[in-house]
């Protein structure tokens, strides 16, 4: 790793600035906990059945929070159209403060919205009442991403206490539908590109490697989900007179299902490729502990397993609309709807990844049995370009916050709007960053933030501003 010179200016930054910053996240780490608990308390769910008031309210504090900081000249709650529709998009949060003295401007996303917290007797404390239990504070988004967007605006609070008026340029951009598949994204990129145009940009909502070492995201697979619904029968018939000779459709989607996956659970659909990066090393007890793999239970895949995870392609059942057990009569299921997500190795366009699940899905229906495609949910993958400056940057800022060097990591699941955020700002440093660690247990329940690893992050990217702030383009 490239260590500074000890003229340049990050070396100044390190030597005098460097240790006004660690006292100021120090100092202001209790209020900055306290903040992330308010937020975790507004149930900003923005998937459509849930109430939208919430993610409105969550967009509101969050402004205020950022107006609490005092160094933008413009912060505001806007919306767009979602993208092809004709209905607004859910409110996301902006914030500008121009750069001075040809310092760089650099990007600052996270999102507000969170998961849905599944069933209530599926946690141990309520979870939209955060709870803080030895280093981990639990609740839906403590972790993803609300954590990510408190990382920010406690970078900037330290930044501004330890360098005061400061040159560096910030913009800020919190989403509010990011678990909702990012709708008006792209529309609201346009609308506000130069408000939030930079020259690098953080996306605060990956993980780290474990509570000791950061990580920097450098990989992301991309992501095609859709519903497909299998027909077999005009309605449903007695089970006990036509069972046996009729096929019913259950039967039917399960044997297509089964179709997808070679014997060791690997995918086997022709088309989907692999991307073949480079992993650490990464055994199958660290994967039956962080995944929660019950006895006897084995892994999946071949291969080492992080290349399983990173850079192989993926296809998982997501759910299926049937009768329940409560409801089952001796009927013969006429139809069934299931819900398909895959992941797609970086390299490979999720389009195309799509029409081969597809062709194989219609060359495998058993029985003549009736396909019906909805249009895809797609994110394109996304490989980090690591030789800028920006990462370097980062680099620096991570092992002296951690006092341990970044790891450079994939992550198997999908940030689909990275590929746009690239098309609309192509020659912005791209930098993916966050606050989990492996046991956060993000869209699960139980999620929770690491309090250290959250704090050590946060330090990360106030150093990181510092940096940048004596740092001149050209």
């Amino acid at each position: 790793m490239t260590q500074p010179h000890p003229t340049d200016p990050a070396a100044h930054v390190a030597t005098e600035t460097g240790e006004a910053i660690r006292r100021a996240v120090d100092a202001g780490f209790p209020g900055t906990v306290a903040d992330l608990a308010a937020l975790v308390r507004i149930p900003s769910v923005s998937w459509p059945a849930f109430d939208a008031g919430h993610v409105a309210q969550s967009a509101e504090v969050v402004a205020e929070l950022l107006r609490g900081t005092g160094v933008f000249e413009v912060v505001e709650v806007r919306r767009a159209m979602v993208v092809g529709g004709s209905e607004l998009g859910q409110p996301a949060v902006v914030a500008h403060r121009p750069a001075r003295g040809n310092r760089p401007t650099v990007l600052l996303y996270a999102h507000h919205d969170v998961q849905p917290p599944g069933r209530d007797e599926d946690w141990e404390t309520p979870p939209f009442e955060p709870t803080q239990r030895g280093d981990r504070l639990h609740g839906r988004g403590a972790a993803d991403d609300k954590a990510g967007v408190m990382a920010h605006i406690g970078a900037i609070r330290a930044l501004s206490e330890a360098a005061g008026d400061f040159d560096l340029g910030i913009a800020v951009f919190i989403e509010g539908e990011e678990e909702w598949a990012s709708q008006s994204f792209g529309n609201f990129l346009a609308e506000n590109r130069e408000l939030l145009e930079a020259d690098a940009i953080i996306v605060a909502d990956s993980g780290n490697w474990d509570l000791e070492t950061p990580a920097i995201t450098v990989a992301l697979r991309g992501a095609v989900a859709f519903n497909l619904r299998v027909a077999t029968l005009t309605h449903a018939s007695h089970s006990g007179m036509y069972g046996g000779a009729a096929p019913d459709a259950m039967l039917a989607a399960i044997r297509l299902l089964d179709s997808l996956w070679n014997e060791d659970g690997s995918v086997a659909v022709d088309g989907l490729r692999s991307a073949g990066l480079e992993t650490p090393d990464y055994d199958e007890a660290q994967l039956r502990a962080e995944a929660g793999l019950l006895d006897g239970v084995s892994p999946i895949g071949n291969g080492p397993i992080l290349s399983r995870i990173w850079s192989q392609p993926s296809i998982t059942v997501t759910g299926i609309d049937a009768p329940d057990v409560a409801n089952a009569s001796n009927t013969l299921v006429p139809g069934v709807r299931v819900r398909i997500s895959a992941r797609v190795a970086p390299g490979q366009d999720v389009i195309e990844a799509f029409e081969a699940i597809r062709a194989h899905l219609e060359a495998h229906a058993p029985f003549g049995a009736h396909l019906t495609f909805e249009e895809p949910d797609t994110g394109q993958a996304f490989l980090v370009d690591t030789s800028g400056w920006a990462v370097e940057e980062t680099r620096v800022a991570m092992t002296e916050a951690w006092g341990k060097a970044p790891v450079e990591v994939g992550v198997g699941g999908s940030i689909p709007f990275i590929a746009e955020l690239v098309a609309e700002f192509p020659n912005a440093q791209i930098l993916v960053t966050g606050v989990e660690d492996p046991d956060s247990r993000a869209h699960s329940p139980n999620e929770s933030l690491h309090l250290g690893v959250f704090k050590r992050a946060l330090l990360s990217e106030a150093l990181f501003l510092a940096r940048l702030d004596a740092r001149t383009l050209g």
